[in-house]
């Protein structure tokens, strides 16, 4: 898709750009592939548990296909489609036996194309196979971290992996982080890089456009009363003046860890993501 702007008739329409969907081909989505999509507000039993979340546009669900687990059987495209729900559009696809599925559309696939999913197919746009059968090399997306659960890597829109090389049975993925892992080699991925690489172009120009999107306003914590936040309080501008910034509940927020069991993962990563990081980080 391409980017549209617009006339700068309001302040908010003045830097402001939307997508001219000039790559969509259909804009009603398939009903067999939809599923509800409850919005929750950031609340789990009427208690807020993520801020700053509500409202938006009510959208339904597209059931993606990220495990491409029809293997032998061809697939037609028969349309782009725009994804409410990601950044990356979707391709429609009907298999030969009657099937219809979703997988994220990647660069250059159009309708009329025909992919197919499993061990030696060919090494074209769109086509999923096991790591192990795929050339070094070879520029990939939507990647497997365990086999068969389906992709969870270069998923959005604009992003892709590179296959540097294999040893026994791992193969070493470049993702877009710059980080270098091993993957199992029987983990899948498609070829390609994921479309709808415009998605960073886009400039939102108001605020109303973020509420469509269910996003609520953030207010900063050196504005609020003591009583409401840790940085709040006192007369004027003050900085934060603590060890660390401290969350609205007192606890550290910048510098701290937050993830579980990195060591299940980490212990894969060859090379970090951050300048002159190594593996186990």
């Amino acid at each position: 898709m391409g980017i549209r702007k617009y006339k700068g008739t309001t302040n908010g329409r003045r830097n402001m750009n939307g997508y001219d969907f000039a790559g969509v081909s259909k804009k009603a989505p398939e009903k067999s592939l939809l599923s509800p999509l409850k919005s929750t507000g950031g609340r789990s039993n009427g208690t807020i548990t993520v801020r700053h979340r509500g409202g938006g546009n009510k959208r339904q669900y597209r059931i993606i296909d990220f495990k491409r687990v029809k293997d032998g059987i061809p697939a037609t495209v028969k349309a782009i489609e725009y994804d409410p729900n990601r950044t990356a559009n979707i391709a429609l696809l009907v298999y030969a036996d009657g099937t219809k599925s979703y997988i994220l559309a990647p660069k250059g696939l159009k309708p009329g194309m025909v992919v197919e999913s499993g061990s030696g197919v060919d090494i074209k746009v769109g086509n999923a196979a096991p790591l192990k059968d795929i050339p070094v090399g070879t520029v990939i997306h939507n990647i497997e971290l365990k086999p068969g659960k389906g992709g969870q890597l270069a998923r959005s829109a604009g992003t892709s992996a590179q296959l540097l090389g294999k040893e026994d049975k791992y193969c070493l993925v470049r993702l877009s982080s710059s980080e270098v892992r091993m993957i199992l080699s029987t983990c899948r991925a498609t070829i390609g890089s994921v479309g709808n690489e415009e998605h960073t172009l886009i400039q939102v120009g108001k605020a109303g456009r973020t509420r469509y999107k269910g996003q609520r306003p953030h207010v900063r914590g050196s504005v609020m009363n003591p009583n409401d936040h840790p940085h709040g309080g006192g007369e004027g501008k003050q900085p934060v003046g603590l060890p660390s910034p401290l969350s609205p509940w007192g606890k550290k927020t910048v510098g701290k860890k937050t993830r579980s069991h990195k060591a299940r993962s980490n212990k894969f990563i060859v090379r970090g993501r951050k300048r002159g990081s190594h593996g186990n980080i």
